[in-house]
C-alpha cells in the first residue's frame, strides 16, 4: 500500500488494522447480509407484482398463482423469500395459507423512493 501511494500512514500494517476495525464497526457483515437479502427480495419482477397484489388484498397461494400465472412451487418460493425478510406474513386457516403485508408504512416509504 505504501509503495503505491495509497497509504498515508508510515506503518501500513497498523493503518490496515485501523481500516479493518472501522469496517467492522460501520459495515458489520451480519447487518450488511441482512440488508442485502432484503434488497435481493425486492429485485425480482414477480415478487414486486406479488407485493402490488397483496397491497390490494390478502391472498392465498392459489390466488397468487392464478393472478400471475405461476406454478404452486414458484409462487411459494417467491412468497417464502419475501416472508424471510419481513415483506409479507402468513396466516394459516385450516389447510390454507394466506399472505398479507405486515408493514404498510414500509411499502409507503419504498413507494416514496420510487422503489415500488
Amino acid at each position: 500500500m505504501m509503495s503505491s501511494g495509497t497509504c498515508p500512514a508510515k506503518a501500513s500494517s497498523s493503518y490496515a488494522s485501523e481500516l479493518k476495525q472501522i469496517a467492522n464497526e460501520v459495515a458489520k457483515i451480519d447487518v450488511v447480509e441482512k440488508k442485502s437479502r432484503f434488497f435481493k427480495a425486492l429485485a425480482d419482477d414477480t415478487r414486486l407484482r406479488i407485493l402490488k397484489l397483496l397491497e390490494v388484498k390478502e391472498m392465498c397461494v392459489c390466488e397468487v398463482m392464478i393472478a400471475l400465472d405461476l406454478t404452486q412451487p414458484t409462487a411459494s418460493h417467491h412468497l417464502r423469500i419475501m416472508e424471510n425478510v419481513g415483506l409479507v406474513k402468513d396466516r394459516r386457516a385450516g389447510k390454507w395459507v394466506y399472505y398479507s403485508i405486515p408493514d404498510r408504512k414500509l411499502l409507503e416509504n419504498l413507494r416514496k423512493l420510487d422503489l415500488l
